[in-house]
């Protein structure tokens, strides 16, 4: 197993304080590995800034070819990826090989295809005797970091559009998920010039601040919630650096009277629980109409009462455990006060599950009320609540009333009311008859707290990239 960090050319250890890496799954240490100290993450971003200088002025058809050369050796280590991310993470290995890695491929083919492509105004001459046209140029070394749910998405996520765009990266993955990024490593080593992607582990409030608050980064991504996205906020407005922040998400799903509730109630039993929940866009905050809501909910607790998890045999698992016992307990926590709630039902699930591992019971609370907590704040396990309406404009008054705007989902047989309703959600993506589902030609970031960074789709490339105007005079 890799377990060194990549600064410049070189695969190095650490050398400040051990974090131990967990086994979700069972609870055990898999291994332990030291964080990068304050000279090196200095090295580190040292060695992007020299690499920025012959990066940033490559072509797009040679930043392509790099890519590229990713994407194949990560198809060609498919299977070790798979099974390094599943131990790790907790997660189904074949959900992680047959979900996971093919789109973490297409990412760095779509973004290899996508710089060559990239198009803007015409030049031209807008002032007599005079010819303008625009540039987009790198921003220059952007730190990443990157959270423990999928550890090697976000990863592709935040690094192939950084690099496509002609930027260097210092990325650090979460100091809980960190085993695929160093594998990673290996690869970024094989097939790049020096210094163009560096990996670092560590803490986020150790190597994390020194990357935000150094004088070189030029800008910092980060995944994570709206806490960090606030701190970093704030730690980069002392420098004006640029900011790429996807910060959570609750996400509202409206069930109206007419839907197909056969394909509704299958498709919220994944998208519900994919990942233990441990999604941003989990489908987690049902609206269901007063008409069918009984069987709604009726039929939702038999479907998710079903979910495979904790099966010795791993090929009959459709979701894992939770990363850790801090993430479980704190999923326990807020059962726990809606229980409390006498207004609640708890209609499957609702405890920590019985044996080894991180586990929680798919869960699913109905009767929940629009100003209860569950149904306000981001749980982040498999926990849906469903809420009665009655008229549709109180649904989408309810799923917007949020600090939350990352994603939602619309079930209706009526197409025109779903695309209607689509323009009145506020979040940065709404679905119609179906949920969680992503390609890497679309953009996917939020709205209000949830963030304003744009992952995937060209829209990344303008993130990381910045619009300059050159005028001529002739």
């Amino acid at each position: 197993m890799q377990t060194k960090m990549l600064i410049g050319d070189a695969l190095v250890a650490g050398t400040e304080t051990e974090e131990q890496i967990l086994n979700p799954r069972t609870g055990e240490i898999i291994l332990t590995l030291p964080e990068a100290s304050i000279a090196q993450v200095e090295t580190a971003v040292a060695a992007a800034e020299r690499a920025f200088a012959t990066w940033s002025r490559t072509t797009p058809a040679q930043r392509s070819g790099y890519l590229l050369k990713i994407a194949e050796r990560i198809e060609a280590r498919a299977q070790d990826f798979a099974s390094l991310e599943a131990l790790n993470c907790g997660k189904p290995g074949h959900l992680a090989l047959n979900d996971e890695l093919p789109a973490i491929i297409d990412c760095y083919r779509f973004f290899a295809g996508a710089v060559r492509n990239m198009s803007g105004p015409l030049a031209g001459e807008y002032l007599a005797g005079h010819t303008s046209m625009i540039r987009r140029d790198p921003v220059g070394v952007v730190a990443s970091i990157a959270p423990w749910n999928y550890p090697l998405m976000m990863m592709a996520w935040k690094i192939a559009p950084a690099i496509a765009a002609g930027n260097t990266v210092v990325f650090k993955p979460s100091e809980q998920t960190p085993l695929t990024a160093l594998k990673m490593a290996e690869i970024f080593a094989e097939v790049l010039p020096e210094g163009v992607v560096n990996v670092v582990l560590g803490r986020g409030d150790t190597v994390g601040a020194a990357l935000i608050d150094h004088p070189a980064i030029a800008m910092i991504s980060i995944t994570g919630d709206i806490a960090t996205g606030r701190k970093i906020m704030e730690a980069a407005s002392k420098t004006i650096k640029r900011t790429h922040l996807e910060l959570g998400g609750k996400a509202p799903v409206i069930v109206l009277e007419d839907a197909d509730l056969e394909a509704t109630v299958a498709g919220l039993r994944a998208f519900g629980y994919y990942n233990a929940g441990q999604d941003c866009t989990a489908a987690c905050r049902i609206y269901a109409h007063s008409s069918v809501y009984d069987r709604f909910v009726a039929d939702l607790t038999g479907a998710v009462s079903t979910i495979g998890y904790a099966n010795a045999d791993d090929s009959l698992n459709e979701m894992g455990p939770l990363i850790s016992p801090r993430q479980r307990d704190r999923v326990a926590s807020f059962v726990t006060r809606a229980r409390d709630s006498n207004h609640i039902e708890i209609t499957t699930g609702g405890e920590i599950h019985d044996g080894p591992g991180f586990f929680y019971q798919p869960t699913v609370i109905a009767e929940a009320q629009q100003g209860d907590e569950i149904v306000q704040r981001e749980v982040f396990g498999p926990v849906v609540s469903v809420t009665r309406f009655d008229e549709v404009d109180t649904a989408v008054k309810w799923a917007n009333d949020s600090s939350y705007g990352l994603a939602s989902s619309v079930w209706t047989q009526n197409l025109s009311k779903g695309i209607e309703l689509s323009t009145r959600l506020q979040y940065g993506c709404t679905w119609v008859n179906t949920h969680f589902m992503l390609t890497n030609e679309m953009p996917h970031g939020g709205m209000k707290h949830s963030g304003y960074g744009k992952d995937m789709s060209a829209y990344a490339l303008e993130d990381y990239s910045v619009v300059r105007h050159v005028m001529i005079a002739h």
